[in-house]
């Protein structure tokens, strides 16, 4: 198939357009991605992803027949550029879906959304965005920040709270677990989770320390690790990306802060091991799919792509964010051809081909996959990992609806 890569100045972005032989038929789709923003550690891996997976769909024969057209642009995690750049997906590129990134756009977005009927499947996980009471229109494919923050501290709490020898003498002693979190306050990917997460710790009946504000590109947080020590916790959540997490960990190893780890899914992936080294060993995070290169379902096509689009990145450098691209744009795929097939290829019917997705996967290690006219969280089955001398390690899934039913269903949606 031709291919053609175009790069177009618009508005001051950068836009990547990806188009193949197509005409009348193509299926416009707009992704917006952070390549140059305090994102773009995760967020460059993720477009390569995006890109790949789009022509892998297009090469086994698109959606029905129909083959998609891409408009990728870099809004360097910036809000009015993530407006501006959703206005030129809407009236000039005409897209039928918008594949979104940060939680702050995604969430300001949401209205204007809303009222244009657009589907919007993000890289956010904002759990405010799963309820479609109040955002119809906004879908993730990952499970929530909030979801993943209960299932990692749960995750804790069972295999080393309740079981680990160093902690025998606070237990038998009846302390409770100490928890505190950093994050960056006054980032809204970062911050998302926290009520939710504080109510969890109180749920298991951990003492909660002050909150740490850590900037999501913090280089040295020294300051934060000592006042967080003072406290004396057992735990750490780190609401930030990967390069933020990374220097906390060698900080509070360097100072003695004496807790473990807990990582939210985007601060969570190969590179952590390469930037904090031994301190990260024995971090547990969130994975959302499987990491790249595992012997999964459809891995092999991921990495066949990437060889064959971007054979200047070399294997080894690619992240699991690759394959998060593959998921994203695969859940979309699959809404899109059952829109086509009923005949309603426009803005409801995608988003009703999208909440009847029941138990359906892509592969790649993504648990199944259910989405409903009454909630847009698309799964309670979570699976947690831990460094295990310097390789990731499934520690535990945790099914929070299983566990919790009651919480679930009637309490936690959209927080």
């Amino acid at each position: 198939m031709h291919r053609t890569l175009r790069f177009v100045v618009a508005g001051g972005l950068l836009a990547v357009a990806l188009a193949g032989a197509v005409g009348a038929e193509a299926i416009r789709l707009g992704p917006l991605n952070d390549m140059t923003g305090p994102t773009s550690d995760v967020g460059k891996d993720v477009a390569l992803g995006i890109r790949e997976a789009v022509k892998y769909v297009n090469d086994t024969g698109g959606i029905n027949g129909k083959r998609i057209r891409l408009f990728l642009y870099d809004y360097g995690y910036r809000v009015p550029e993530a407006i501006t750049t959703y206005k030129r997906f809407r009236d000039f590129d005409r897209v039928v879906a918008v594949l979104g990134w940060g939680t702050g756009d995604t969430e300001a977005l949401s209205p204007t959304v809303n009222k244009d009927r657009m589907p919007y499947l993000s890289h956010s996980f904002s759990a405010h965005l799963t309820d479609p009471r109040k955002t119809p229109y906004n879908f993730v494919y990952g499970t929530d920040y909030s979801s993943n923050a209960r299932a990692a501290m749960t995750a804790w709490y069972d295999e080393i709270w309740l079981k680990d020898p160093r902690l025998r003498r606070d237990r038998e002693r009846g302390v409770k677990p100490r928890f505190v979190a950093f994050y960056a306050f006054p980032v809204p990917y970062a911050s998302a989770p926290i009520k939710a997460i504080k109510d969890h710790a109180r749920l298991l009946g951990f003492e909660i320390g002050a909150d740490q504000d850590v900037p999501l590109t913090a280089l040295d947080i020294k300051s934060q690790v000592l006042a967080a020590k003072e406290f004396r916790p057992h735990l750490v959540w780190h609401g930030n990306i990967t390069m933020s997490v990374a220097t906390a960990l060698k900080d509070a190893a360097a100072l003695g802060l004496g807790a473990d780890h807990i990582v939210n899914n985007w601060g969570y992936d190969e590179n952590l091991l390469k930037l904090a080294g031994p301190a990260a060993e024995g971090v547990i995070g969130i994975a959302v799919n499987a990491f790249y290169g595992e012997k999964v379902p459809l891995m092999d096509k991921v990495a066949e792509y990437a060889r064959r689009m971007n054979p200047g990145v070399p294997q080894e450098n690619r992240l699991i964010r690759t394959v998060q691209g593959w998921v994203d744009v695969l859940l979309m795929a699959e809404a899109l051809k059952r829109a086509d097939r009923a005949g309603k290829l426009n803005g409801p019917g995608i988003k009703e081909a999208f909440e009847t997705i029941r138990d359906w996967t892509p592969g790649l290690g993504r648990t199944p996959i259910t989405i409903t006219p009454t909630d847009h969280r698309p799964g309670s089955l979570i699976r947690a990992y831990i460094v295990r001398k310097g390789k990731f390690e499934l520690l535990k899934e945790i099914n929070l609806r299983q566990r919790w039913p009651e919480k679930w269903d009637k309490e936690w949606l959209g927080w």
